[in-house]
């Protein structure tokens, strides 16, 4: 009978394992291949429909807070990566991490606006508003006052013009020195003092994570709806999209156009992460083209990492795994973008 009565007690036991291998979650995240979506689905450009054949499509990364079951499919499965909570949130919690990301999101969308109109011949003015704060670091004097969203809009009552005007200021300052941070916060605007303490890349600063907080102003309307998207790495495409829109329709000329990579105030095109999963993404959807930022490896990541990739080297090694026919284009700027469309028809 005791025979009997243990083979049971083996399934339920093997039952309630399999069960808690895919509800538990572990401190980990796992990054796959996402979407490589049209952007005519998430972007409106002067309040009319861009019928012209082709698409441009923005490209994301999938994150799923980890499980065991996604552990073991992330090691048996390319293109997925295994990520600490600490690496892929900071620290944060998975709604502050989301919240973050929106913020990106929002600063991304701004500058695409401002380069896809400007590029284009029109007006459009750009304000500087400030930074907001997406982390405080734990060795922050500044912990427990300044809070995710709050805007710091100048230092030691110097104001600046972009967030890298205000980040080599508070390197400038002595280690130790005190420092007078005014910021906003549910629109009252306060102050407060801190001092400078030295960060995990050895400069100096206040400790907290930040990225600009942007205004555009323009006559030419444009209408993003991108809720549940984050992040800050569609700027090239979307600055691409409205560029084309606007200056120049039959610029893709029926391709399936897919890209990456962050957009700045002059046109420069930066870094993103996960940009392997990228190219698996857009050669899935049918992309012909595929743009890629293109510079140089940082002497901090070379130091770390002699053997270091840059985006663009990444994204080739992934399209050659996979043996796709699509074109892996570098860029450093959106005009290369352009200048390859209109060179290579």
């Amino acid at each position: 009978m005791k025979k009997n009565i243990r083979w049971p007690l083996y399934v339920i036991a093997a039952l309630i394992a399999t069960f808690l291998a895919f509800v538990v979650p572990l401190p980990y995240y796992i990054e796959v291949p996402g979407g490589s979506e049209d952007i005519r689905q998430v972007l409106k450009v002067n309040d009319t429909e861009d019928k012209e054949a082709g698409a441009y499509q923005f490209v994301t990364v999938g994150v799923q807070h980890a499980t065991l079951a996604h552990m073991i499919y992330a090691w048996l499965t390319p293109f997925t990566d295994i990520r600490s909570a600490q690496e892929t949130t900071g620290g944060s919690s998975d709604v502050e991490f989301m919240r973050i990301n929106q913020f990106y999101m929002q600063t991304s969308q701004n500058m695409a606006k401002y380069q896809g109109l400007k590029t284009a011949g029109k007006d459009i003015e750009l304000k500087y508003l400030g930074v907001y704060v997406l982390t405080v670091t734990d060795n922050s004097t500044f912990k427990g006052i300044l809070n995710i969203s709050d805007t710091v809009t100048a230092v030691n009552d110097q104001t600046f013009d972009s967030s890298k005007d205000l980040i080599d200021y508070v390197n400038s300052q002595k280690l130790g020195d005190s420092v007078k941070v005014t910021y906003e916060e549910d629109g009252q605007t306060k102050s407060a003092e801190g001092k400078i303490i030295t960060l995990e890349n050895g400069k100096n600063g206040i400790g907290i994570g930040l990225i600009d907080r942007t205004e555009v102003t323009s006559d030419v309307p444009i209408r993003f709806s991108t809720a549940g998207i984050g992040g800050p790495s569609a700027g090239l495409m979307f600055s691409l999209a409205i560029y084309t829109q606007i200056a120049d329709p039959g610029l893709r000329n029926g391709r399936i156009v897919a890209g990456t990579g962050t957009i700045d105030r002059d046109g420069n095109v930066g870094d993103i992460g996960g940009i392997d999963k990228k190219v698996v993404a857009s050669a899935r959807e049918g992309a012909a083209i595929f743009f890629a930022p293109d510079n140089p490896v940082s002497e901090e990541e070379q130091k770390a990492h002699p053997d270091a990739k840059n985006n663009y080297q990444t994204a080739l090694e992934a399209a050659k795994t996979i043996k796709t026919d699509m074109k892996i284009v570098p860029v450093k700027t959106l005009q290369d973008a352009i200048d390859y469309l209109k060179n290579n028809p």
